[in-house]
């Protein structure tokens, strides 16, 4: 019997039990489109972190001194770069490169008198656009200026958490390279909201020449920090840059523990898309076991009027890849409704993110369209699909004409 006669017969008995036929297509369709939805919001959600922590931390390519340690602030010379000035406008000669500034770090506290919190000091070239996601995001106050020499920039969360606003006077306390503490007062100037709450916790902004004057560095630099046109380059404008007494890290290697425990981390993402997918084989299951026992008696016909097994059992399998094709496709739509509507109004998590500590999680989590990953978790469950109909389809086939049609 010719392939299309069974495909026309198993989409007619398909109709005769339309709910029950309806119900496998919908539970299809809502799997897959649960899955498209998950799988975009994680994919958003590592996107956005990844982005703002290149835009707000690392940028694309970082020089530093060979022995500077980033997980560790140091106020040290030997840590520092003496040069980077000239590193900086060496940086800027490429054409790749987008912006490129120094930057001091210090860790310190920021005292309020009745409160105290810790803090990571920036020591930046304000004029650099490379902390353009500061100036764009001042809430209150304005900006700091090249001459500056008493004011700071807070976030909004510190702020908040402390009950300052715009012209109070904080006193700040770091540790110089030699292990001396250093303190100082200083006015508030702006207040800036970053839209990454663990970020706006802990940043605190002062000019460079200020910051290197603060902390007795005489005029050395913690890294320059380097943004790109492209971050495809990053590995080719660190090789240019890297020489004897300068390190260039890209925001690969920068960010690799992030990158590697996203990787680990999407091992239970499968786990789920198998937990989905083996409820939905269930249902096709059952419903073609139900299929079977309702129509054993018209299996026995068949078989008498010598259709062989192969021929049923591929009849029951047409009948699976149909349930899941049409399921597939609702749920493509459905999925891709879902991911549309996350990614222009994301899912809202507030201040939750700041638990996750190191990681720039903003206030909401959008999603974005994986088109490769779609077109893998609707081939699985098309693959899920035909196995679980396997059983039934064998169970199907192996009904002997004589027993089939004695049956009630």
């Amino acid at each position: 019997m010719a392939l299309s006669k069974l495909w026309t017969i198993a989409f007619r008995d398909l109709g005769r039990n339309r709910r029950r036929s309806l119900l496998t297509l919908i539970a299809v369709a809502l799997g897959l489109a649960l899955l498209m939805v998950v799988h975009g919001l994680v994919a958003g959600t590592m996107e956005d972190t990844m982005q703002n922590t290149i835009r707000l931390e690392t940028g694309h390519v970082q020089l530093r001194a060979p022995t500077y340690e980033q997980g560790k602030i140091s106020l040290q010379w030997k840590d520092l770069l003496e040069n980077a000035d000239a590193l900086a406008v060496r940086a800027r000669s490429l054409p790749e490169v987008k912006a490129a500034s120094p930057v001091l770090w210090a860790g310190g506290v920021l005292n309020t008198g009745d409160e105290s919190a810790g803090v990571r000091i920036y020591g930046v070239d304000v004029a650099s656009a490379v902390h353009e996601p500061i100036r764009q995001g001042m809430v209150a106050g304005a900006y700091l200026a090249p001459d500056d020499r008493n004011s700071i920039l807070i976030g909004k969360h510190l702020a908040d958490s402390l009950g300052l606003a715009v012209g109070a006077r904080v006193g700040l306390v770091v540790v110089s390279g030699d292990g001396q503490p250093i303190e100082g007062v200083f006015a508030i100037r702006g207040i800036f909201a970053t839209g990454v709450p663990a970020y706006d916790d802990t940043a605190v902004f002062m000019t460079l020449d200020k910051a290197q004057a603060f902390t007795n560095t005489a005029g050395r630099a913690s890294a320059i920090v380097i943004l790109l046109h492209r971050q495809d380059d990053a590995d080719k404008v660190a090789a240019s840059l890297r020489g004897e007494g300068v390190a260039a890290f890209t925001w690969r290697q920068m960010n690799e523990v992030f990158l590697q425990t996203m990787q680990s981390a999407m091992g239970y993402y499968v786990i789920m898309d198998l937990v989905v997918m083996l409820v939905v084989a269930v249902i096709i299951a059952n419903t073609l076991l139900m299929a079977v026992f309702e129509r054993i008696r018209e299996m026995g016909i068949l078989a008498a009027l010598g259709m062989k097994g192969r021929q049923i059992m591929a009849m029951f399998l047409l009948e699976a890849a149909t349930l899941g094709l049409l399921g597939i496709a609702i749920g493509i739509v459905l999925g891709s409704l879902g991911v549309a509507y996350m990614t222009r109004n994301g899912l809202y998590i507030g201040d939750m993110s700041s638990a996750a500590s190191g990681l720039a999680i903003g206030t909401a989590m959008y999603a974005r369209f994986d088109p490769p990953t779609f077109a893998g978790l609707a081939f699985w469950t098309l693959i899920i699909v035909l196995l679980a109909a396997l059983y039934p389809a064998w169970f199907a086939a192996r009904q002997e004409p004589v027993d089939a049609l004695r049956a009630l």
